[in-house]
């Protein structure tokens, strides 16, 4: 299999393909999508009503997947904490007898797949996807999973990420794998 190409988002900075195309110190990271929003100038206003989660997965994504033909791409993804981070708020908005108000635009995003239909509705995808909770990044595990996506021709290229979120604390990592 070859990776045909990389994104990696950390520390307020993105690189592709081993060169930092975007850098802006924010120490929020919602402060921080905005901004690579802006200096990309994705269409997509869908974005800013994402859980942070899933915007990080779009980020990466969309640095990877903007100038390839994708109809055929599966997407294999997994992280640490699942979605704890929003389940986290989801359950501050239920937690209070006064302010009892469960948000239904949170509890959307209490599957850490979610981030996955996000980029499918994005591009259109209808094809294979997963998302795997495991305790760190298995590359191993992760090339399996996908070389069996594409041996079995259920897809022509495979994006795999990393996408890690919760609170401040955040990595995401994509790469796109074909034969």
């Amino acid at each position: 299999m070859k990776k045909r190409k990389t994104c990696l988002i950390e520390n307020s900075s993105i690189t592709v393909d081993d060169e930092v195309v975007f850098q802006e110190a924010h120490p929020h990271f919602n402060d921080f999508a905005k901004a690579v929003y802006k200096n990309f100038g994705f269409d997509y206003p869908k974005l800013h009503k994402m859980d942070a989660l899933s915007k990080l997965a779009f980020m990466a994504s969309e640095m990877v997947l903007k100038n390839e033909e994708h109809k055929n791409t599966a997407l294999v993804f997994a992280n640490r904490s699942s979605s704890l981070d929003t389940d986290m708020k989801y359950q501050e908005s239920i937690s209070s007898v006064e302010n009892y108000f469960p948000s239904p635009a949170v509890f959307v995003y209490t599957l850490p797949n979610i981030c996955l239909g996000e980029i499918s509705i994005r591009h259109q995808l209808q094809t294979e996807n997963a998302f795997f909770v495991m305790d760190e990044f298995d590359e191993e595990f992760m090339n399996l999973y996908a070389g069996q996506l594409l041996r079995s021709g259920k897809a022509d290229q495979v994006l795999c990420g990393w996408v890690e979120l919760y609170g401040e604390n955040y990595k995401g990592f994509v790469y796109l794998l074909t034969l």
